[in-house]
C-alpha cells in the first residue's frame, strides 16, 4: 500500500476527531508522534482516535495531544497538513491565528529541545567520527602523527566546538528570529580574539560594562537563551523602524543591544546553568551509583509514555560538551528501548493469536534494531501491561549491571537500539564490551520474566 493511501483515511478522521482544522493552534511532530495544540480540548474524541487504523496510541501531555504513529509519522504529518491547509514545519504563529504559547516549564523545555533537535544529525556525525578514530587507533590503522588522523580529529571536534553558531541558527528558527543574526550572535561567542583573551586572562568590557570571562565553545544554553531574548529585541526594532531604514536599523540595533546583554549577563548565566546542571547530575550519579542508573532505566518507559524523556536531552548534550561522555541517560535509553523489543519478542513466542504474534514480532524488530519503541510499547506491552512490567524489571537489572561496571557513553550513535552500542566505544576497550554484556543481561531477564508473568492474552 502506498504511503499516501495508507494515511488517507487517518488524515481525514484525525482532523474530524480533534474538532476540525479551525481548532488547531499548533501542529508539529517528533520522530514518532503527531503533536497538536488545540483551542478547545474538550471536543477531542481520544478513544476514537486510539482505535484508528495506523494509530499506535494517543494521549494528552502538558495540554498537548500526542498521537503515536511510528517511524512513518512524517508521511501522516504532511498529509494532514495538506488536508488542513497548514504549511509543513511551520508554527501556528505563521499559519493560523497567531496565538502565543503560555510561558511555562513545558514551553521552556520545548524551546530548548526544539533548538537542539535539528542539530542531532550533526552531533551524530561528529560523535561517530570520534568512534571511528578510537577504533582505528586501537587497530593500529591510524596514529596521531598521520595527516588523516589530524583531519578526522579536528572534523570531529568542529561538530561540538562550533555548537553556539549552529544553535544560533536553529534557535533563531525556533523562536522566529532572523537566522543570520542568530548565527552572528553564536559566532561572537567563539571568535578567536574573544577565545584568546579569555585564555590569556585579558580583561574586556563593552560600553564600560565588564565582560565575564568564560569559554562558550561547545556550550548550548548561553546561545539559546540569548537568541530567545534577541527574538524579542529584533521584533521591537522592527516595530519602531520605518520601512526605508528597517534593513539597517533592525540588524544594527539588535546586535548593539544584544552584545552587552549576551557577553555580560545572558551568556555567563547560561554557561553557569549548563555547567552546574551537568555537575549536579554527575553528583547524583556518584551518590546513587548503579542504583540510580537502574531506577532511571526502570522508569524510562513511563517517561516515554508521558513524553517527558525529551527533557533529558539538553542534559545529555551538556554532559557530552562538558565531560566528553554521558554515564546515565544514554545507558538507560538504549537498554530500555532494546528491552521493549525483548518483551514484545516474548509475547510473540507465547501468544497463540496470529495477529498479535505478527504485531509483536514487528514491534520487537523495530525496537531492537531501529531503537523506536512506540510500536512495541503502545501496540503490545502497554496494552497487555505485564510485558511492560517485565521490561521495567529487565531495565533495572541491565542498567544496574552497567552502573556497577561504570559504563559511559561517548557519542550519539543515531540509534537507541542495538546499533546504539557503537556510541559506547571509548578510550578503554572494555567499556563497549561491558555495555554489550549489560544489554544481554537486560534482554534475557526481560524475556524470561515476560514468559513467566504474561498469560498469552491477545490485543485484539
Amino acid at each position: 500500500m502506498a504511503k499516501k493511501e495508507r494515511y488517507e483515511a487517518l488524515s481525514v478522521k484525525v482532523l474530524e476527531l480533534i474538532g476540525g482544522k479551525d481548532n488547531i493552534t499548533n501542529f508539529g511532530h517528533c520522530m514518532t508522534r503527531l503533536r497538536f495544540n488545540l483551542k478547545d480540548t474538550s471536543i477531542v474524541d481520544l478513544d476514537a482516535i486510539q482505535k484508528l487504523e495506523g494509530v499506535l496510541g494517543a494521549q494528552w501531555s502538558n495540554e498537548q495531544l500526542q498521537i503515536i504513529i511510528g517511524q512513518s509519522v512524517g508521511d501522516a504529518y504532511r498529509l494532514i497538513c495538506s488536508k488542513a491547509g497548514i504549511a509543513a514545519e511551520k508554527t501556528i504563529d505563521e499559519n493560523l491565528d497567531g496565538k502565543k504559547k503560555k510561558f511555562s516549564a513545558g514551553a521552556i523545555l520545548d524551546g530548548i529541545s526544539g533548538s537542539l533537535m535539528p542539530m542531532i544529525p550533526a552531533l551524530i556525525g561528529a560523535g561517530m567520527l570520534r568512534v571511528i578514530i578510537i577504533l582505528a587507533k586501537m587497530a593500529g590503522i591510524l596514529t596521531p602523527e598521520m595527516p588523516t588522523y589530524e583531519v578526522l580529529n579536528f572534523a570531529a571536534d568542529a561538530g561540538f566546538y562550533f555548537l553556539p553558531i549552529f544553535l544560533g541558527a536553529t534557535a533563531a528558527n525556533k523562536f522566529k528570529a532572523n537566522m543570520g543574526l542568530g548565527m552572528f550572535l553564536g559566532a561572537i561567542l567563539v571568535h578567536p580574539t574573544f577565545v584568546a583573551n579569555i585564555a590569556n586572562g585579558t580583561s574586556m568590557s563593552i560600553f564600560g560594562i565588564p565582560i565575564y570571562s568564560t569559554s562558550y565553545a561547545s556550550t548550548i544554553f548561553p546561545v539559546i537563551m540569548a537568541v530567545f531574548v534577541m527574538s524579542r529585541v529584533e521584533n521591537f526594532f522592527k516595530k519602531i523602524s520605518g520601512d526605508s531604514i528597517k534593513a539597517i536599523v533592525v540588524p544594527l540595533g539588535t546586535i548593539l543591544v544584544m552584545l552587552p546583554l549576551t557577553l555580560c549577563l545572558i551568556g555567563p548565566a547560561g554557561a553557569f546553568f549548563g555547567i552546574y546542571l551537568a555537575k549536579g547530575i554527575i553528583f547524583l550519579y556518584d551518590v546513587t551509583g548503579f542504583f540510580g542508573v537502574g531506577v532511571l532505566a526502570a522508569v524510562y518507559p513511563l517517561l516515554v509514555i508521558t513524553g517527558m524523556h525529551g527533557a533529558l536531552f539538553p542534559y545529555m548534550m551538556q554532559s557530552f560538551a562538558s565531560f566528553g561522555y554521558e554515564p546515565i541517560v544514554c545507558t538507560a535509553a538504549v537498554l530500555a528501548n532494546i528491552n521493549q523489543g525483548a518483551a514484545a519478542a516474548a509475547v510473540a513466542v507465547k501468544c497463540k493469536d496470529k495477529r498479535t504474534k505478527s504485531t509483536a514480532v514487528s514491534g520487537a524488530i523495530t525496537a531492537v534494531v531501529g531503537g523506536v519503541t512506540e510500536p512495541a510499547m503502545f501496540g503490545i506491552n502497554l496494552r497487555l501491561k505485564r510485558p511492560l512490567y517485565a521490561a521495567m524489571i529487565g531495565n533495572f537489572c541491565g542498567a544496574a549491571f552497567a552502573g556497577i561496571l561504570k559504563v559511559y557513553c561517548y557519542a550519539l550513535a543515531g540509534s537507541a537500539g542495538i546499533f546504539g552500542i557503537a556510541g559506547f566505544v571509548g578510550p578503554t576497550a572494555m567499556n563497549v564490551v561491558y555495555m554489550g554484556m549489560s544489554v544481554v543481561v537486560g534482554f534475557a531477564i526481560t524475556f524470561i520474566v515476560t514468559l513467566f508473568i504474561y498469560k498469552g492474552e491477545s490485543i485484539y
